[in-house]
């Protein structure tokens, strides 16, 4: 079904709107806490809705504004974040029971970065326990819009169920093996992974500190590209963040797909893949083609070992990040989260460095192939969207685990950056997404090509009947 409510606006119709002052911040918003009054007592995307800050915020922006002071495309623009990311003196839980009452002193550097913007914070969304494989048992997570019985994605569920149930207009969510893209794909948004450091971490929860990524989830390429505008860059405060020049993401976004190379491994994408995925890929090559992209025949780096690498290489990076916390509140924390920390603490030394040079050798491998292409195409996993039934059964099926992280968690190891693209419904209504990848900061050539398939299609406007 496609709605033009004002709560599903995409962000750069709703700046326009604002600019021309058609539409105040302040009404925006309001609508949008009311939806989220109305919608999400169900829904469950929240964690914490910020209702005075974000009205505070919209009255700033609204008087900005009438006074010829406009910041740019997310002037009044309300959006929410994920509850990994800092905000002063608002709890930031992570998803953890023992970050309850957690209160930052300091915003992260990608909130100041959305407030210098004019963003408005509507609020903080629910996330697994951790940013890692389930929810805490004392968090009801999140359900999918589109079917309550179906995956809403992890870790990013809240973001991925609030943006397609129009309850903000984008989200900053994070993605370690596959955070962003699982959850764009399951809710049918738009999720831009950038390059690892393209984004500054400072205030964001760690999960696995080389493997963590912070990137946008929106409606559109174009709203991915507005936002990543406002938030990459480096940073003092987080000095793996990359000093490279932030581009205008917006000034090529019009340039389309005519003379990119896109490569297709036809083998990887087909094998043991699905017949309802293997046609959403197909037909976005189709139109990518159709739109002047030239497909190119590659043979991507065997990922086997790179798939099995990621658990251990996460496991010892999250015994790091809780090692304030853990053994020492081993009772606070769930199952799954206290396993995979458990595993990081009794891996050795010598096995680690044997998957760093792994890792190394696979950046390496990849690197090169993106020296004859610009972008990659590839599912976000290998079968249609999953149901919550068929996910419960995960910790007793490893080989669905390792189908699950085939297409993601590749990227980040190797830090490469993907754009995840709402591609296609299942028979039941059911959204199946694909990705677009490109090589160290490209984000401009990923949202180039998003934003030319989506001028072409009309997936990424279809919305739940809530």
């Amino acid at each position: 079904m496609i709605e033009t409510d004002l709560h599903y606006l995409d962000i750069a119709t709703l700046a326009a709107r604002i600019r021309t002052r058609a539409i105040t911040p302040v009404a925006a918003t309001r609508a949008q806490l009311g939806r989220i009054a109305a919608v999400d007592r169900t829904l469950g995307s929240y964690a914490r809705v910020m209702e005075d800050v974000a009205l505070a915020q919209a009255e700033t922006a609204t008087a900005e504004i009438a006074a010829g002071r406009y910041r740019g495309p997310l002037h009044g623009v309300p959006i929410a974040v994920k509850d990994l990311c800092w905000t002063k003196g608002v709890p930031t839980a992570a998803g953890m029971a023992i970050h309850k009452n957690h209160c930052p002193a300091e915003d992260a550097t990608v909130v100041r970065r959305l407030a210098e913007a004019g963003a408005v914070l509507l609020g903080k969304l629910q996330l697994t326990e951790g940013a890692y494989a389930d929810h805490h048992p004392s968090v009801i997570p999140p359900k999918n819009p589109w079917h309550a019985d179906y995956w809403p994605g992890i870790s990013s569920s809240g973001p991925g169920a609030a943006i397609a149930a129009g309850l903000c207009y984008g989200a900053l969510g994070s993605d370690t093996g596959g955070s962003i893209r699982w959850p764009s794909a399951a809710n049918g948004v738009t999720g831009l992974k950038p390059t690892w450091g393209r984004v500054s971490r400072h205030g964001v929860f760690e999960l696995a500190a080389t493997l963590d990524h912070v990137g946008p989830m929106a409606r559109s390429a174009v709203d991915a590209a507005i936002m990543l505008g406002a938030i990459a860059g480096s940073d003092a405060r987080d000095p793996t963040a990359l000093r490279d020049p932030v581009p205008d993401y917006l000034a090529t976004i019009e340039r389309g797909t005519h003379g990119l190379r896109i490569g297709i491994d036809v083998a990887w994408n087909t094998d043991d893949v699905d017949p309802t995925t293997q046609a959403v890929v197909a037909e976005a090559a189709d139109v990518l083609r159709a739109l002047g992209a030239t497909f190119v025949t590659v043979r991507f780096p065997d990922v086997t070992q790179a798939i099995l690498d990621w658990v251990p290489q996460c496991a010892v990076e999250a015994a790091v990040a809780h090692e304030a916390k853990y053994p020492a509140h081993k009772s606070d924390y769930g199952p799954v989260l206290a396993s995979v920390i458990e595993a990081g603490r009794a891996l050795s030394g010598t096995d680690y460095q044997k998957i760093l040079l792994r890792r190394m050798d696979l950046r390496g491998r990849v690197a090169a192939l993106f020296d004859t292409i610009d972008l990659l195409l590839v599912p976000v996993h290998p079968f249609a969207p999953p149901s919550l039934a068929m996910i419960r059964t995960l910790g007793e099926q490893p080989d669905l685990i390792v189908k699950l992280q085939r297409y993601t968690c590749p990227f980040d190891m190797t830090g490469n950056p993907t754009i995840t693209l709402p591609g296609g419904f299942t028979s039941a209504g059911l959204p199946i997404g694909f990705q677009l990848v490109a090589g160290h900061l490209g984000e401009a050539t990923l949202v180039r090509a998003g934003a030319a398939f989506q001028r072409t299609t009309s997936w990424h406007h279809r919305h739940p009947t809530i």
